[in-house]
């Protein structure tokens, strides 16, 4: 059985200490969010090389 999203969220914040903030919970939320977008780019080769991320950012 696959892992849904709403429970990946759920195990999320399970993880963040009792004494953790909404904003903390909103920070870890977007990070696994952005990693899991990063990912799928990656599955679909939407990358972008070292060497082209150098040239951007000495533009």
């Amino acid at each position: 059985m696959e892992i849904t999203e709403k429970q990946r969220a759920i195990e999320a914040l399970r993880a963040l200490p009792e004494h953790a903030t909404i904003e903390d919970a909103i920070e870890r939320l977007c990070f696994i969010a952005k990693i899991e977008e990063g990912l799928r780019q990656s599955d679909a080769h939407q990358l972008v090389s070292h060497d082209e991320v150098k040239k951007q950012f000495l533009s």
